[in-house]
């Protein structure tokens, strides 16, 4: 997706494998588990952007934006503030909604391998805690219950439903839920169940050009 920068955000999973034994998540020279930032050209290469988070880290490969996800399914900008919402799916306890504030200068880490959604996975040899950015919310990955397999959507910036303008929409593959979060300021969201779907494989979410929801499945 392009951002109000007009540059190319593209999101990668980690590569496979349960766990990430490659680590790819948290390594800077893998584009795996990665937010990358390009500006695409007419030639059909990519150069990068001047501002780029890591271009004086010879670690870390200048065109990742933001590290440590697992499998970001999906992202959305927010069209009205274009704040960043990303939908990204746990290995198997946690399911977590990332969010990037529009003000961010990039640079964030999820946390995946080290930590899946809030609570620690495999912390050999990862950073301090205080490096990372934790989700706006989780949920149990409970495939009779909440679900198994997070699909993230969009923030509503419709008309036909007043009450919901402003919430950030997103769904479970495997239960059908669909849930709303308010996000009131960077540090506070409130999420709650919107919409019960009566079948399951919720796998994507899209918009129109009047910024109504659709759902995909």
């Amino acid at each position: 997706r392009f951002g109000k920068d007009g540059f190319l955000y593209i999101a990668t999973g980690d590569g496979g494998s349960g766990g990430d034994p490659n680590n790819n998540a948290q390594n800077g020279n893998s584009l795996l588990g990665k937010m990358l930032r390009i500006v695409p050209t007419e030639a059909g290469s990519y150069t990068i952007p001047s501002d780029n988070p890591f271009l004086k880290d010879s670690t870390v490969r200048d065109e990742i934006w933001a590290m440590g996800l697992r499998n970001p399914w999906r992202f959305s900008f927010d069209r009205e503030t274009r704040d960043m919402w990303i939908g990204d799916v746990g290995q198997g306890t946690w399911e977590e909604v990332d969010f990037q504030s529009i003000k961010s200068k990039g640079g964030e880490n999820y946390g995946w391998r080290c930590y899946e959604g809030n609570a620690n996975f495999n912390t050999t040899g990862c950073k301090p805690k205080s490096t990372f950015t934790f989700p706006a919310h989780v949920y149990l990955s409970d495939e009779n219950d909440q679900g198994c397999s997070i699909t993230g959507g969009y923030v509503y910036r419709g008309k036909t439903y007043p009450s919901l303008y402003g919430k950030y929409f997103y769904g479970d593959y495997c239960s059908g839920l669909i849930w709303e979060i308010e996000h009131k300021n960077d540090t506070t969201f409130t999420n709650r169940q919107a919409y019960a779907f009566k079948r399951s494989e919720i796998s994507s979410f899209g918009e129109d050009v009047n910024g109504e929801l659709y759902m995909l499945a």
